[in-house]
């Protein structure tokens, strides 16, 4: 069965969507740097490695649209800034998958993997050489590097690069356990799949559209590594509601919550289907009810300034914008045109 065969519960989403105005001129430079990393038809690098996708397959992603609908209050360049990296992400995702996963190729997995963590060094800003890159993706990651870490943004350099880290080696992971028949337990599932769905990087894309951050005085208290689990949650997990179809029934991976849900309990995946939604569903409400809630009442006991509660509240609209995005890029994207987990209308604001 699928998840088209479903239609309640259905993904909750109490945020409107918003659509950054320069999603036209982003749509027009969209290929760009994607062709010149070598990832499209057309483009094929010096290093002989075929391209990830076709020219009609890229444009069919709609990542300009994901990226607009995530991030509506960025600037022109930090739009596009967060665009190439979103355009990577997928490019590494979809070159893993053909290149490892359909093969069951661990070992070439984990040296590909090897190769890429020489690019995520965090000494390589202070003037360290990386090496020269031989596929799409490592061109692709080492582009990156140069650029997303302006001035402003220096201090995310380490901690950016360790979840990079975290991602390409969840991959090789995921690989172990589908070529041996590991399901996950659930109760370890969550905070793996945050990694392998590089949610850490997402409090990065926030402040790059806002300008906000956290306040440092309440950056590590327990509500708020709280609220940033769930946020995080929702992403990589609805992911696996919206790609059920592709990563299961194609790809017959075992590393999605469906499939967890299903053996970690003992229940049938037609019943695992509504109990994964109705999880996406309640770490959704436990983000609402922490930003409603509790990350009130601990600004004030923390004594935040003005200015300190004026960034925090910015940078929290950012995030309710970016899983609204997020969330109507998984509902009617071509890429999980598969799965039919339409939800009432959200209302648009450009």
């Amino acid at each position: 069965m699928t998840v088209r065969a479903l239609e309640q519960p259905r993904l909750w989403m109490p945020y409107p969507l918003r659509v950054n105005p320069y999603l036209s001129a982003l749509h027009e430079e969209s290929e760009t740097w994607a062709r010149a990393m070598g990832m499209l038809d057309g483009a094929e690098g010096p290093s002989g490695h075929p391209p990830i996708w076709t020219r009609s397959q890229f444009h069919a992603m709609t990542v300009d649209q994901l990226t607009a609908w995530a991030l509506p209050d960025a600037s022109f360049a930090d739009l596009r800034l967060n665009h190439r990296f979103n355009i990577w992400a997928l490019a590494w995702d979809d070159y893993f998958a053909a290149a490892f996963k359909q093969t069951g190729d661990l070992p070439g997995a984990v040296a590909f993997t090897a190769r890429l963590h020489e690019f995520l060094r965090p000494d390589h800003g202070s003037g360290a050489r990386a090496p020269e890159p031989s596929n799409p993706v490592e061109r692709g990651i080492a582009d990156l590097q140069r650029h997303l870490f302006p001035p402003r943004l220096a201090h995310w350099r380490h901690e950016f690069n360790r979840a990079l880290v975290r991602y390409v080696d969840a991959g090789v992971e995921e690989l172990a356990n589908s070529r041996g028949g590991r399901v996950p337990h659930l109760i370890e599932y969550a905070p793996f799949r945050r990694e392998s769905f590089a949610a850490h990087t997402a409090p990065y894309s926030v402040e790059l559209a806002t300008g906000a951050r956290i306040p440092e005085q309440i950056r590590h208290s327990r509500t708020v590594r709280a609220l940033l689990d769930a946020f995080m949650d929702y992403m990589g997990l609805a992911n696996d509601l919206a790609s059920y179809e592709r990563e299961v029934n194609e790809e017959h991976d075992v590393n999605n919550l469906v499939v967890v849900l299903g053996t970690s309990l003992g229940i049938a995946l037609h019943d695992a289907v509504p109990a994964a939604l109705n999880l996406v569903n309640t770490r959704l409400r436990d983000f609402e009810h922490l930003r409603q809630s509790e990350l009130p009442q601990l600004v004030r006991r923390s004594g935040l300034d003005h200015d300190e509660r004026a960034e925090l509240e910015t940078w929290l609209q950012g995030a309710c914008g970016f899983l609204s995005g997020l969330h109507a890029w998984y509902t009617g994207a071509p890429r999980y045109a598969a799965a039919d987990l339409s939800v009432p209308e959200q209302r648009q604001r450009s």
